[in-house]
């Protein structure tokens, strides 16, 4: 990531931009809308969708799907929160993404929580209620077995996902400055 890193480009008209500097695509699918909360300057690209109408009927039980700050929700990306028969009735249970979270390309994304500098490659498929703690990488293709916890400063690859080497000291530099720079290239023309 540098200085002369191409702009990213968009249609004008083709993403809705929130008071908080959010920037989604009209062609993502965003279900229960209400019960999503985004921090800011997060983007929500194409075919992405985002399913905050999977929730728990219990009363007092709205936020479905939290988002921090520089998250970035690429091209058909499914996120949606994990579910599981609980007192002998179908549940979900709210999923937490921390800031600075990267999840590539047409990955499919049931977790329980992810944590600050996180970055989850294209095709990932991450089970339900997987914890992923800060500063860890999911290489593309990887498939993370329900109910996995991945460590800070580890990344992790293969079907069934395992970990295949640790993360230099400067990581979360590195993912900051990525999150940022990608936000702030991501313009209207």
């Amino acid at each position: 990531m540098g200085a002369f890193d191409p702009v990213v480009t968009f249609e004008k008209g083709t993403y809705i931009e929130t008071d908080t500097g959010n920037k989604v695509s009209r062609k993502a699918t965003i279900l229960g809308a209400t019960n999503i909360v985004l921090g800011g300057k997060s983007i929500i690209q194409t075919r992405a969708i985002i399913r905050g109408d999977l929730r728990r009927s219990a009363p007092g039980q709205h936020v479905v799907v939290s988002m921090g700050r520089y998250c970035l929700i690429s091209e058909g990306v499914v996120l949606r929160p994990p579910g599981k028969i609980y007192k002998g009735a179908f549940t979900f249970y709210p999923v937490r993404v921390a800031d600075y979270v990267h999840i590539g390309p047409d990955a499919i994304v049931e977790a329980a929580s992810i944590g600050h500098g996180v970055e989850i490659g294209a095709r990932a498929v991450v089970g339900k209620f997987v914890i992923i703690k800060d500063l860890a990488l999911i290489l593309p293709d990887a498939v993370l077995p329900d109910g996995t916890v991945v460590p800070s400063m580890t990344i992790w690859g293969g079907n069934p996902a395992r970990i295949v080497g640790t993360l230099p000291e400067t990581y979360q530099e590195t993912i900051e400055e990525k999150c940022k720079g990608y936000y702030q290239r991501f313009r209207s023309v």
